[in-house]
Parts: C-alpha cells; structure tokens; sequence
C-alpha cells in the first residue's frame, strides 16, 4: 500500500481551476519563461468568494517552488456573500508574439495580456546635477 502524496502546490478551496499553461515565450520577462499560468474560475457558491483571478505558479528544476502569485486580478467587482463579477477566466493560451490570451465565459470576452518593457534609462536620472551627495 502506498502512502499519501503530499502535493507540490495548494490552491484554496473553491478557486476552481480551470485551465492550465506553460509559457515558453518570449514577451514577458525571463524569469516568467517555465512557469504555469492558471485560471481560476471561482465559486459562485462559496460563503467568502475566492478565484476569479489568472495566478503565476513559477516552476524550478521542473517543479513547482511552492507559492503562487496574482497575475491578472480584479474580475470580482464586490460582494461579500455572493460574488459580483464582470467576468470568469475559463481558458488560457499563449499567442506567437508571447502574449497571454484569457477567455471569459462569463463577459463573453477574449483578453489579450500584452508586456513592454520600460524604456531603457540612459545618463543621470532627472534632476540631479551628477554631482556627489552632501
């Protein structure tokens, strides 16, 4: 008999996953490259709201290293004890250029999640003078 697999990552209960994706390209920062986007749903029915967000779960060595972070939130509007919602991220895909496609199911929506670097300072900040602090 085996034992128990402990596993790698928890999501909070009701978050409803519903679709995974690896990204392999190349718009957004290096550090995003083998990490997992996630869409979480979420629960219409859970007495305190909880998904309704796309999370980044960054991989090392092919693993999960144990946390995720918001990505794409703000598709729950208000409401405590029922959610209020514009919309429900249910699918993900990866477009050629490297941007992130969500669908939502409930809006009816595709978004496209774009990245551009800052533009590249050059020289001294503005307004300094060069000069060595006093």
């Amino acid at each position: 008999m085996k034992a128990s697999v402990v596993p790698d990552l928890l999501f909070e209960a009701h978050s409803s996953v519903l679709d995974i994706v690896f990204y392999e390209g190349q718009q957004f920062p290096a550090e995003y490259r083998g990490s997992a986007f996630v869409a979480l749903k979420g629960s219409w029915n859970r007495s305190e709201p909880t998904g309704y967000k796309i999370v980044r779960v960054p991989f090392k060595d092919g693993k999960p290293v144990g946390y995720y972070e918001n990505f794409a939130a703000g598709f729950w509007v208000s409401g405590l004890h029922r959610a209020e919602v514009w919309g429900r991220p249910a699918a993900l895909a990866v477009t050629k250029d490297g941007a992130l496609l969500v669908a939502d199911d409930t809006g009816g929506t595709i978004w496209r999640i774009s990245y551009s670097a800052p533009p590249r300072q050059t020289g001294a900040p503005a307004g300094t003078t060069g000069a060595a602090p006093r």
